[in-house]
């Protein structure tokens, strides 16, 4: 029972806490969808990676509309200084990803002859890698994956300083166009979300630590702090269930509940918490 539970606030807040930028940027408007492309495997052959992002079956355009479109596109990252770091970052680790995303995104440049806001460019590249690579952040060192939830609460603080009605939405995953200005408006922030989960990816693919999942005595153990914080059954089965009672609870006190779930959480001992974000990012790299 606890476990179905759980599963239905980490497949639903977690997820959108990770990537939920990303896509509440694209629902903001209708014409930033994603860039459509399958994700390979991991693979090494020979001493050599393979790009974890590859190229969609499509007429490649003119190499070199495609080359000055990708230096439109560093120009455009450059000129973002928080997101360069993370795009840096992303060439450094991952060469072959982050080449492979640049390509991608000169070709849609260059085939609908439209240049995104760097907002959209850096949410598909987290996107694409999480698709492609995000499993191994399963398998990172317990302070760089505790670190990707700690940088969900900040983001999640900020929002609710701003708007309740925009925190809830960011919980539950709904498309809120007022995101879009919060993201362009708070890139520092964003652009650590972002990094935070690069960095988890790249510990994981060099730690390989294994860790078991959550049992049912973790979840017990979480819903039972969440109660000596304070929640009462309502606000705990509206985050653990989904179940919104009627008349529905005030943005205010959902978004602090969701708060005070992330705060508990981060509090477990830290077996039970870093195998129950083990599985927040197993699930969100396989959604």
């Amino acid at each position: 029972m606890f476990l179905e539970r759980l599963l239905f606030l980490i497949t639903g807040v977690f997820v959108f806490l990770c990537l939920g930028f990303a896509l509440m940027i694209m629902a903001s408007n209708p014409a930033k969808r994603p860039i459509e492309q399958p994700a390979a495997p991991v693979a090494e052959v020979a001493g050599t990676q393979k790009p974890a992002i590859e190229p969609a079956d499509a007429p490649p355009p003119p190499a070199k509309d495609k080359d000055v479109a990708r230096q439109r596109l560093e120009g455009l990252i450059a000129a973002a200084p928080d997101y360069d770091r993370f795009f840096k970052r992303l060439r450094e680790a991952f060469p072959a990803d982050y080449a492979a995303a640049l390509d991608a995104f000169a070709v849609r440049l260059v085939d609908s002859k439209r240049e995104e806001s760097v907002d959209f460019y850096v949410s598909e590249a987290v996107r694409l890698l999480r698709q492609s690579r995000g499993v191994l952040a399963v398998k990172a060192e317990p302070v760089a994956l505790s670190k990707v939830f700690d940088v969900q609460l900040e983001v999640l603080r900020a929002i609710a300083e701003e708007d309740p009605h925009l925190c809830v939405a960011f919980l539950y995953g709904a498309t809120d166009q007022d995101f879009a200005r919060f993201a362009a408006t708070r890139r520092a922030l964003v652009a650590d979300m972002a990094l935070t989960g690069l960095e988890a990816i790249a510990s994981g693919q060099a730690k390989k630590i294994e860790r078991t999942g959550p049992t049912e005595a973790d979840f017990k153990a979480l819903e039972t702090a969440l109660v000596a914080k304070g929640l009462d059954k309502v606000e705990i089965d509206a985050l653990l269930d989904g179940k919104m009672p009627d008349p529905p609870l005030e943005d205010a006190r959902l978004c602090a509940a969701g708060q005070t779930y992330l705060e508990t959480l981060h509090n477990l001992p830290e077996a039970a918490r870093l195998r129950i974000y083990g599985l927040a990012m197993e699930l969100m790299a396989r959604s």
